[in-house]
């Protein structure tokens, strides 16, 4: 986990992850915080094989520009890019265009090696690894997209609490592992809060580990009943 806190925490970084397989390495968001995280890791820049995006906010694309500009000019390649196809032209236009545009680069596929993916269908990005994008709400009249990781793992954006879509997860699709991003104080608004993930069975309290979370994280431990906390800079297998 390259930061394991909410858009403002400063102690955690954005919540931001590194996902190897097979000697590959994909880059799960790129928020502000994700090139110093990375430095601080000692993992190279030029190491990123691939990138997979799950909304614009700033915390979560806002290391994009400078990963682009030091792939493309310090390291003279193009990464991968997975993205859902929805949230292709948003990425460009809304956030990365204003930084990144230049006369001989006008377009996202100048900087990256974009691959469309389609919500709600099994892509494999890098080998060992398939994703499921699945269109979760957050922010409206703004795409956000959580993923299921190889039929085992949901790693969620930004979203509003839904029960029913996590039990479906686990009692129909086998998810064993979830990744849910908290907010500790309600109300969410377009977060799910600790309440809401509490009032869940408990068997599926039991498969979350809880991430985006605010500085204020130090109180709640211990309180957080059979979920744990996702921490920053710590490598997990699943």
């Amino acid at each position: 986990m390259l930061g394991t806190g909410s858009a403002f925490a400063k102690t955690y970084y954005n919540t931001n992850a590194m996902i190897y397989s097979e000697n590959q390495t994909l880059l799960l968001d790129c928020g502000i915080t994700a090139p110093l995280s990375l430095h601080q890791l000692g993992k190279p820049i030029s190491d990123i094989d691939a990138v997979l995006i799950s909304h614009i906010h700033a915390d979560h694309i806002g290391g994009m520009e400078e990963l682009a500009f030091r792939m493309k000019f310090n390291h003279g390649r193009k990464p991968l890019l997975f993205i859902p196809e929805p949230l292709a032209k948003p990425l460009w236009e809304s956030s990365l265009k204003g930084g990144l545009l230049q006369d001989e680069c006008p377009s996202l596929d100048d900087y990256f090696d974009v691959r469309l993916i389609q919500p709600d269908t099994k892509s494999e990005l890098i080998p060992g690894l398939t994703v499921e994008p699945i269109q979760t709400a957050h922010i409206p009249n703004k795409i956000s997209y959580s993923y299921f990781f190889n039929d085992t793992f949901f790693y969620s954006a930004d979203m509003i609490f839904n029960s029913g879509l996590l039990q479906r997860l686990v009692d129909e699709r086998g998810c064993t592992t979830i990744f849910h991003d908290c907010q500790l104080k309600p109300p969410g608004v377009v977060h799910t809060t600790l309440d809401e993930l509490r009032s869940l069975p408990l068997y599926v309290q039991e498969r979350i580990w809880l991430m985006h979370y605010d500085d204020t994280k130090p109180q709640y431990e211990g309180h957080t009943g059979v979920m744990r906390f996702v921490e920053q800079h710590e490598r997990y297998r699943f």
